[in-house]
């Protein structure tokens, strides 16, 4: 049996979905969009016994970093996240933490990523799919030995992300579902940014992307 762990924590104003994905047996873990309140972040990985490694970003929007900092002082880990969105990271208008009223939020990431990178992290390989469409430089991970993907804010079940943000694009973001996502093995779990987990199965037969595609 596979010592992969995930454990989801809904967080901040629009209920994202930060993972604290752990290898049970060594107690490293991965955070993924570590949206807010980083004290209660925190205080679940000593709950559950993890040191983070790092911090993967899916894309740069508000909502999925504020508590970057939080993670990277309390266990010195780096963070990674698309080559692409290191402008919207760092801009607060395009990662919108001024338009929210989050406050001036810019980071800036340890590591960029690109399309087909993998990322060997907590004993286990996680490889990077670059997918454009709700960003420019959002990015999602795919760990083929558990058959996971964690999908940020391009696919979610039955629907997908917004494009009508800084450097949005309704084109890309069908490309790239179509092309990138809908392509992996059908048992695939998807974990997105908000909501409910999914399967690449389910999306096939219900997303509105895999449906007008097949008209």
């Amino acid at each position: 049996m596979s010592d992969f762990r995930i454990k989801t924590c809904v967080l901040g104003a629009v209920s994202t979905n930060c993972y604290l994905i752990y290898n049970e047996e060594t107690g490293e873990a991965v955070i993924v969009d570590p949206a807010d309140n980083g004290a209660y972040i925190l205080n679940k990985c000593r709950e559950l016994g993890i040191t983070p490694e790092a911090v993967l970003l899916t894309h740069g929007h508000f909502d999925h970093i504020l508590a970057v900092e939080d993670i990277r002082r309390a266990f010195r880990c780096k963070v990674y996240v698309g080559r692409d969105e290191e402008k919207l990271l760092q801009d607060p208008q395009q990662n919108l933490s001024v338009s929210m009223g989050s406050g001036q939020m810019s980071l800036k990431a340890d590591v960029t990523v690109r399309d087909g990178d993998v990322l060997n992290l907590i004993g286990f390989d996680w490889k990077v799919i670059e997918t454009p469409g709700h960003t420019v430089g959002s990015v999602c991970y795919y760990v083929e030995s558990e058959d996971v993907l964690i999908s940020g804010d391009t696919l979610f079940a039955d629907s997908l992300g917004r494009t009508d943000l800084p450097t949005g694009s309704a084109a890309a973001i069908v490309r790239s579902i179509q092309e990138k996502l809908l392509v992996l093995p059908e048992d695939t779990m998807v974990y997105p940014g908000h909501g409910d987990p999914t399967t690449i199965r389910h999306e096939k037969l219900y997303n509105p992307v895999a449906v007008y595609r097949r008209r």
